[in-house]
C-alpha cells in the first residue's frame, strides 16, 4: 500500500495560479484581482459602526460624533447591524427548507420526485402527532409538507423541532424569550427591531439574534436537512473524491453550484441516463461528468457518490479549466462574476431560480412540476455546448483526493454499533462514541463549518486547524465548504488516520471512518446540533456541558452568523477566526463573548491568528472534561 499523502494549500494555489494564467490569455477577471480593487476595506464597516437604516444619514460613529441624527450610539448601531446581519442568513436557510417543503408536497409515485425514505417521513410523523396508520405514504408525504409549511408562518407556539432538545433545554429558552416561534415572524421580528426608531438596546438586540438563528438551525434548516433525507434517501457513507481533478477532459463537464438539491438531484438523473449518455458520445465526448461545487456539491457528494470540484471560492476556477460546458447553479454563494467570465470561454451559464437572478445568464426557471423537462433541457444543451470548446484553454489541474462522506446521525449511529458488544450493549445510541470521550480515548470533538474567505488564506484555516485537532485525538465533524476543505486535502481518506493521535487512530480503524466525518451541506448543521442533543441524552448532561465547540475560521457570509448565533444558542461554543463586525461597541463584544452564558451556557471567541485559535478550542475542550471530572 502506497504512503498516504496530504495534498497541501501550496498544491492547490499552485494549480489556482496556472490557472490564472488561462485566465489572462482572453482578459477573464477573478476574486483575486477584485480583491486587491477592494482592499482597503472601510473601517467603519469592519467595526460595525455605520449605520444607513434611515435617510437621515447615513452616520458613522467617530469620537467627534459620538452618536448618529437619531442619538443611537455605537453599540446600538453595532448590535442593529448584526441582528440585521442575522435576519439575512435565517431568511436564507429557512427558504431553502420552505423550497424542500415544497418539494415534498410535488413528490408523487412515479414523479420526478418521490419518497425515498419513508421510515424517517412516519418517525418525524409520528413525532408531530401525525396519525400514521393505514395512509398512503404521499397522502402522508403532502400533509407532512403542508405541516412544514406551517412552521414558517404558524400564529402560536413554538418551533417543533425544540422537543429535540434533552429535557429542560426548551423550557430554559422560553423563560430567556430567546425559543423561536414562527420562523418568519423571527426574521421579521428582527427587521421590525432594527428599523429607524425601535431597539437600540444591545442586550435585546442580541437576544433576537439568537432567537432568529434558532428559527434557522431548529426550524428552516432542520426541515430542509430532514424533508431533503426524506425525499433523496439518508446519506450513508460513500466513496467519492475531490478537487478540480475530478472533472474529465474527455467527456461533457457539467457542474452544479448553490445549495437546493431539488435542482442537482434532477440534473445527475439525467446526466446518468442512457439516452443523454449516448447522446454525449454522438457529439464526439466519451461521457457526461457532474461534479459540485458548494452545498449542492455535498448533497449530491453525500447521497450519489458524484465528485466535488471544489468549495466556495474555487467556483471561477471550473470555467478557468476551459473544460466546463455548463455550470448549473440554483441558490445561494454564487458568484455574479460566473457570467463574464464564463463569456470569456465557451462556458454556459445556467441560472434557474428567481431568487438568484444575474446578469449573462441563461434563464431557464426549475420548479418542482416542471423539473424532469427542465433538467434535460439543461442536459442537453451542455452537451450541444461541447462542440465549442476552445482545445488551446483547456488545462485541468491533476490534483484529486479520494474521500469518504454522508455521515448523517443515523449513519454515524450504525457505525458505532460497529464498535459495540453485541452481547451487552445497546446499539443505536451515542453511548460508545461517549465511551471514547470519557475514558479520554478521544479527549472530544469539533464542528468544524462555514466558508472560504479571501481574508484569510483559503482553506489553510480549516485544514491547518482539523491536523492539530486530531493529532489532538479531536474527532471533527464537517460540513459546507469546510467539509470540503477537508476531502480536497485527503482528510477524508480513511487513510488520514495516519495523522491522528494514537487514541482517535484506533477508533478511526475500529470504526472504519476517516478522523474528519462529513456531514453534509451548510443546511445539515441542523444534524450536528442533533448529534449533540443525542450525546446530552444519552450522557444525562446538557449540551452546554459536552467536550465539543463549534468553528468557522473563514466564515463570510449572513448564513454563517445565523448559524453561530444558533450554535452558541444551542449551547456549545464557537470560535470565529474573522472578526463578525462588532469590534466598534465594547458591549456588543461583551454580549457575544461571554452575556449570552447566562442564557445558553456559551459563548463565542474570536480569534484571528489561527494558531491561537486551535490552542483555545483544545484548552475549551479540557476545561469541560475538568468540569465533568473526566
Amino acid at each position: 500500500m502506497s504512503e498516504f499523502k496530504l495534498t497541501t494549500v501550496e498544491e492547490f494555489e499552485a494549480a489556482t495560479e496556472r490557472l490564472l494564467e488561462t485566465g489572462a490569455k482572453v482578459g477573464a477577471d477573478a476574486w483575486q484581482f477584485r480583491v486587491k480593487n477592494q482592499t482597503p476595506h472601510c473601517k467603519f464597516g469592519e467595526q460595525g459602526i455605520c449605520c444607513r437604516i434611515c435617510a437621515m444619514g447615513p452616520c458613522r460613529i467617530t469620537p467627534k460624533a459620538p452618536r448618529g441624527v437619531c442619538g443611537c450610539d455605537a453599540h446600538g448601531i453595532v448590535g442593529r447591524n448584526f441582528l440585521k446581519f442575522t435576519a439575512g442568513g435565517a431568511a436564507t436557510h429557512s427558504d431553502h427548507g420552505r423550497e424542500i417543503c415544497h418539494t415534498l408536497y410535488c413528490a408523487k409515485e412515479g414523479g420526478n420526485y418521490q419518497v425515498k425514505d419513508p421510515e424517517k417521513l412516519l418517525r418525524i410523523a409520528k413525532e408531530w402527532g401525525v396519525e400514521t396508520e393505514g395512509k398512503d405514504i404521499y397522502d402522508l408525504a403532502h400533509e407532512m409538507a403542508e405541516l412544514g409549511l406551517m412552521e414558517y408562518g404558524k400564529p402560536f407556539g413554538y418551533q417543533r423541532f425544540l422537543d429535540r432538545m434533552p429535557a429542560g433545554q426548551k423550557e430554559k429558552l422560553i423563560e430567556n424569550e430567546i425559543a423561536p416561534r414562527a420562523i418568519d415572524r423571527e426574521v421579521a421580528s428582527s427587521l421590525h427591531m432594527t428599523h429607524m426608531g425601535c431597539s437600540s438596546l444591545p442586550e435585546a438586540l442580541v437576544k433576537q439574534s439568537l432567537r432568529c438563528g434558532l428559527a434557522d438551525g431548529w426550524g428552516g434548516s432542520m426541515m430542509g436537512t430532514e424533508f431533503s433525507d426524506v425525499l433523496f434517501g439518508t446519506p450513508k457513507p460513500i466513496d467519492t473524491e475531490a478537487n478540480l481533478g475530478v472533472m474529465v477532459e474527455e467527456n461533457v463537464n457539467i457542474v452544479v453550484h448553490g445549495h437546493d438539491p431539488s435542482l442537482s438531484e434532477m440534473i445527475c438523473e439525467y446526466a446518468d441516463s442512457k439516452e443523454m449518455i449516448d447522446y454525449a458520445k454522438s457529439v464526439g465526448a466519451k461521457g457526461i461528468t457532474v461534479s459540485g461545487v458548494c452545498c449542492t456539491s455535498n448533497e449530491v457528494a453525500m447521497r450519489r457518490g458524484v465528485p466535488m470540484a471544489g468549495n466556495f471560492l474555487q467556483q471561477e476556477n471550473v470555467v478557468l479549466t476551459g473544460a466546463c460546458e455548463a455550470i448549473v447553479v440554483d441558490v445561494q454563494c454564487i458568484f455574479p462574476a460566473l457570467g463574464p467570465l464564463s463569456k470569456c470561454f465557451h462556458t454556459k451559464f445556467v441560472t434557474t431560480s428567481p431568487i438568484a437572478q444575474m446578469p449573462d445568464s441563461e434563464f431557464i426557471r426549475f420548479n418542482a412540476e416542471t423539473a424532469g423537462e427542465n433538467a434535460k433541457a439543461i442536459v442537453k444543451m451542455a452537451i450541444d455546448n461541447f462542440k465549442n470548446r476552445k482545445p488551446e484553454l483547456v488545462h485541468i489541474p491533476q490534483l484529486k483526493q479520494k474521500a469518504t462522506v454522508g455521515y448523517s446521525l443515523e449513519a454515524i449511529v450504525k457505525v458505532l454499533d460497529g464498535v459495540t458488544n453485541s452481547q451487552v450493549d445497546v446499539t443505536g445510541t451515542t453511548k460508545p462514541l461517549l465511551e471514547c470521550i470519557t475514558s479520554g480515548v478521544i479527549r472530544g470533538a469539533v464542528a468544524m463549518v462555514g466558508c472560504n474567505n479571501p481574508r484569510i488564506r483559503p482553506d489553510y484555516a480549516h485544514i491547518e486547524l482539523m491536523k492539530k485537532c486530531i493529532a489532538n485525538d479531536i474527532v471533527i465533524i464537517a460540513s459546507g465548504c469546510s467539509a470540503q476543505a477537508a476531502a480536497k486535502a485527503g482528510l477524508m481518506d480513511k487513510s488520514a488516520r495516519e495523522l491522528c493521535g494514537a487514541g482517535l487512530k484506533r477508533v478511526c480503524e475500529l470504526a472504519d471512518i476517516p478522523p474528519v466525518l462529513h456531514m453534509g451541506s451548510c443546511v445539515d448543521i441542523s444534524r450536528m446540533m442533533l448529534l449533540a442533543a443525542e450525546l446530552a441524552k444519552d450522557s444525562g448532561l446538557q449540551i452546554n456541558q459536552l467536550p465539543v465547540v463549534g468553528c468557522a475560521p473563514e466564515w463570510m457570509s449572513e448564513k454563517a452568523v445565523s448559524i453561530g448565533n444558533y450554535v452558541v444558542a444551542t449551547g456549545i461554543d464557537t470560535f470565529l477566526g474573522v472578526d463578525p463586525y462588532v469590534s466598534g461597541s465594547s458591549e456588543m463584544c461583551e454580549l457575544l463573548t461571554e452575556g449570552t452564558r447566562k442564557w445558553t451556557g456559551a459563548a463565542y471567541t474570536v480569534e484571528t491568528d489561527i494558531e491561537k485559535l486551535v490552542d483555545l478550542m483544545i484548552e475549551r475542550i479540557e476545561e469541560k472534561r475538568t468540569a465533568l471530572g473526566i
